[in-house]
């Protein structure tokens, strides 16, 4: 399932090439086709990430919100950007986009934008994994079953395969964001932090579920909730009231860190202190980004005995139980 970093690599990539232009919108498939003529002939106001979660408004109140799931996708071509780069000065994405919209107070608070652009004819494909292919022309036929098709004249923008995919109003939008953790690209400030720590603290479920509810925290996904909890040094099993508040704290900058770098390199890089070489190699390899994550039966970098995989809330977790222990029994 895609995390928080690839869905607000998303938002940017509508906010640069979409925002501000007037949307053919279809659906090819079909399913959408509803959907798709309330936003048909509409200009794009706002592209907003929270969490996983990707909010797309058009004129009169209408907001598409779509959530990737474990199988969606987004296909961009056109005159499309290829990369993040530190390119705002208000150290704001896309406000001066978003003023006077209802997504306004929900844009992101980080220095991150796209800058260039990889030209048209191109394909860019966003979700857990990033793919460029060119393309002969511009617009491409669609491949297959595409939910929903928004087009400029310049840019396009093909859905498939998501979770959710809907039509809201501003008061359905914010009953909906309402029920999301904070989101540390969204919110950077004090009370974002404090939300979290409550939300971990007056529970005993354990830090490895809290994490990947999006209710506590938003865009924390597999990759993340593994390679959080390995750096943290915590046994992924310890109840959320136990964990010591400095350490809660701890995991939310942490968690603000990557979720940037994930934004400006758009990889979950999860280590730290690489040499030049070591980058480079773990740019091009997903398995040498991480500590733990898929890395089950091969030695713990850190501390003693091998690295595990079990079952925790129906998904995969991977931790080093040589390394990560509770909090109060040494180790």
């Amino acid at each position: 399932m895609p995390e928080g970093h690839s869905i607000h690599r998303i938002a940017i990539q509508f906010r640069h090439n979409f925002v501000g232009h007037r949307i053919a919108a279809s659906s090819p498939q079909g399913r959408f086709a509803d959907g798709a003529a309330e936003l048909d002939g509409r200009t794009m106001l706002a592209a907003t990430a929270i969490g996983k979660q990707l909010f797309l408004e058009f004129e009169d109140d209408r907001i598409l919100r779509v959530h990737l799931g474990l199988y969606g996708a987004w296909d961009f071509a056109g005159e499309i950007s290829a990369d993040a780069t530190i390119a705002s000065s208000n150290g704001r994405m896309g406000q001066t986009n978003q003023r006077g919209t209802l997504l306004e107070q929900y844009g992101e608070q980080t220095p991150l934008d796209f800058g260039g652009s990889i030209g048209a004819p191109r394909r860019l494909r966003m979700a857990e994994q990033e793919k460029e292919e060119t393309l002969d022309a511009f617009p491409p036929d669609p491949v297959g079953a595409v939910r929903v098709r928004l087009l400029t004249e310049t840019a396009v923008a093909d859905l498939r395969g998501p979770t959710a995919c809907e039509v809201l109003d501003p008061q359905q939008v914010e009953t909906v964001i309402a029920k999301l953790g904070p989101d540390p690209l969204v919110d950077a400030g004090p009370e974002a932090e404090e939300r979290f720590v409550r939300a971990v603290r007056r529970t005993t479920k354990p830090i490895g579920l809290l994490l990947m509810d999006q209710s506590v925290v938003s865009g924390i996904g597999n990759v993340y909730r593994a390679e959080l909890l390995f750096r943290a040094r915590l046994d992924p099993h310890t109840p959320g009231r136990e964990v010591p508040e400095e350490t809660v704290r701890a995991l939310w900058r942490d968690w603000a860190r990557l979720l940037e770098l994930g934004v400006r390199t758009g990889q979950m890089m999860t280590k730290d202190d690489l040499t030049e070489e070591e980058w480079s190699k773990a740019m091009a390899d997903q398995q040498e980004r991480h500590y733990v994550y898929k890395r089950h039966g091969l030695p713990s970098p850190r501390g003693e005995g091998d690295i595990v995989i079990e079952d925790m809330g129906g998904r995969n977790l991977y931790w080093a139980p040589g390394w990560q222990v509770r909090p109060g029994t040494g180790g």
